[in-house]
């Protein structure tokens, strides 16, 4: 009996380990982790991180102290990962994944991005590992953010603002890329080199970006005519060739392909997804 009682002891002991070892019993993490996804320009772009709260307390100069380097979050150093090459406030960085870490500062702030991107902790910290190392000044927020908060924002074609928020202060990063020379490697692979034909919105869209860039823009017409020949039911593609012909000086021929467009959009059962003002607009700035 004896030797059953320590059994059912040694067993009782060994499933409380076990439970304990699982962790049963969960409550909410003081910082909770963070992942953010953006396209960024024509790359991918994410982050990982934990977000602290205020909770009463002064941060920046008192919680994250001045002058040293921080994780640039809680919990384990918050790291980013781009998919393509990017360009970090004008410093080249090549694909990957790198640590986020951060000096702030009450006049400025030194951001770093280090190759050592599985470091334990700041203590590990090595400048000979920097990808990038740079200086920006801080905002002062009107309204104070609880949460550290990291966001994307101020989206243009070749990049976009990554900014962090706490308290009442903000640091922004510029994110960019050189998206022409990838453009015109997809257009002369789709368009050009391809043993396939290509669909009418990659000739669209080859030919809206030369519109954009205003440059070739007698190949640029070539390839929005064959859009529309493969596409007619699309009037914003025949908007489209109508604001590429003003563009090219040929406003008689712009006016009545902008009517055309406004007319189909007027006709359209599902409605006119806004061309029918887009329309309008055009052939009054082109009468003009």
């Amino acid at each position: 009996m004896r030797i059953i009682f320590y059994a059912i002891v040694t067993i009782a002991c060994s499933s409380l380990m076990s439970l304990n070892a699982l962790g049963q019993i969960q409550t909410p993490r003081p910082s909770p982790t963070a992942t953010i996804k953006q396209k960024v320009a024509l790359t991918e772009v994410e982050v990982n991180y934990s977000r602290p709260g205020m909770k009463g307390r002064k941060v920046f100069g008192d919680v994250v102290a001045y002058n040293e380097v921080w994780r640039t979050g809680a919990n384990a150093v918050t790291t980013i990962k781009f998919a393509d090459a990017v360009n970090v406030n004008g410093t080249a960085i090549p694909a990957g994944k790198y640590a986020l870490l951060s000096i702030p500062g009450e006049k400025e702030w030194t951001v770093i991005v280090s190759k050592d991107s599985a470091m334990d902790g700041v203590s590990a910290y090595k400048q000979e590992f920097d990808a990038a190392r740079v200086v920006v000044k801080p905002r002062l927020l009107r309204d104070a953010v609880e949460s550290f908060t990291i966001d994307f924002g101020s989206f243009k074609d070749e990049g976009a603002t990554l900014s962090l928020f706490w308290e009442n202060t903000a640091i922004d990063l510029q994110i960019s890329m050189d998206i022409d020379s990838k453009i015109e490697a997809a257009i002369r692979a789709t368009l050009l080199e391809s043993k396939n034909e290509p669909k009418a919105g990659d000739y669209h869209n080859a030919a809206v970006y030369y519109l954009g860039k205003d440059k070739n823009l007698d190949q640029a017409l070539v390839w929005m005519n064959k859009s529309v020949e493969m596409s007619p039911d699309a009037f914003w593609y025949v908007h489209r060739k109508a604001e590429l012909l003003g563009k090219m000086g040929k406003k008689d021929e712009a006016i009545q392909t902008a009517e055309k467009s406004l007319a189909m959009a007027k006709a359209n059962a599902d409605g006119d997804f806004g061309y029918v003002k887009r329309n309008e607009e055009l052939i009054a700035k082109l009468k003009k």
